[in-house]
């Protein structure tokens, strides 16, 4: 059988043609799996970026949930807020009234010795009216119911006692109404405190009460601080505060007692007699 010259013209194109399609099948076999492969790639590389971020992000919530470092006077100073204030107010006027009441609550006030040798040596030289005249020119206590007694004891002893008496209640009261200032802080200071307390205690159960899940300790330390600190607070102005009015009063009422015996032992030696006036007819 003999080929035709269309025949073999043919040929060659289908030649080419088989070897470009073995060509095509061969190079999407190799670049097939090369793609599939470098797409695997990137898939497992997309997520394993993932997790070397992560630890960034978890350090950021440790650092905010840090306490804050604060001195214990600060600390005190924002835990005790409006009570801390107010015992602190208190605490100075408690201690100027301790220092005003030490410095009028003297033997040198009362009684000064250098007075009572002065005046019995008036009495011994029966210089009446130079002693009549120290008691007037001297400040202390004693001098000043002395004279009261001495001016009038033209109305008779009675009277003359009668008025020293009555000055000397009236300089114990004023000195008792000085010294109730110190009573007062030392009542309402422990109430003051008190109210602190409760007050601390409501904020710490308020937190428990309105927390969706249960709170952290360092929220609960604010009001238990509070409450904690302002009871402290309290005592502390008033123990001290009850202690000086009991050491002040027993001094006043020590002072006032020796003024009341050494004045009318100083009377009893002036010239008078001491049966009362009988009434006129």
């Amino acid at each position: 059988m003999k080929l035709t010259h269309s025949d073999s013209k043919s040929r060659p194109h289908i030649a080419l043609l088989c070897v470009l399609s073995l060509v095509f099948c061969f190079g999407l076999q190799v670049m097939g799996p090369a793609s599939l492969t470098s797409s695997a790639y990137a898939q497992d590389e997309e997520p394993a970026a993932e997790p070397a971020a992560e630890p960034a992000p978890a350090a950021d919530p440790s650092a905010s949930d840090a306490p804050e470092q604060k001195s214990f006077l600060i600390w005190m100073i924002e835990a005790s807020g409006i009570f801390g204030a107010i015992l602190l107010i208190l605490s100075i006027i408690m201690m100027a009234l301790i220092m005003t009441n030490v410095m009028q609550v003297k033997r040198d006030v009362f009684v000064p010795q250098d007075f009572v040798d002065e005046f019995q040596g008036k009495l011994d030289a029966k210089d009446y009216k130079g002693a009549y005249d120290l008691s007037k020119a001297d400040d202390s206590l004693i001098a000043r119911i002395l004279a009261v007694g001495m001016s009038r004891l033209d109305r008779g002893y009675d009277a003359a006692m009668e008025g020293m008496q009555e000055l000397g209640e009236e300089e114990n009261m004023t000195y008792e109404h000085k010294l109730s200032y110190l009573a007062l802080i030392a009542s309402v200071a422990p109430m003051i405190g008190l109210m602190g307390t409760v007050y601390g205690m409501i904020l710490s159960f308020q937190k428990i009460a309105t927390a969706t899940v249960a709170p952290k300790p360092s929220e609960l330390a604010d009001g238990i601080s509070t409450a904690l600190f302002t009871t402290l607070e309290g005592l502390a102005v008033a123990i001290p505060a009850m202690v000086a009015y009991s050491i002040l009063r027993n001094r006043v009422a020590r002072y006032m007692l020796e003024v009341g015996m050494i004045s009318e032992g100083l009377m009893s030696r002036l010239p008078i007699s001491k049966q009362p006036t009988p009434p006129a007819a």
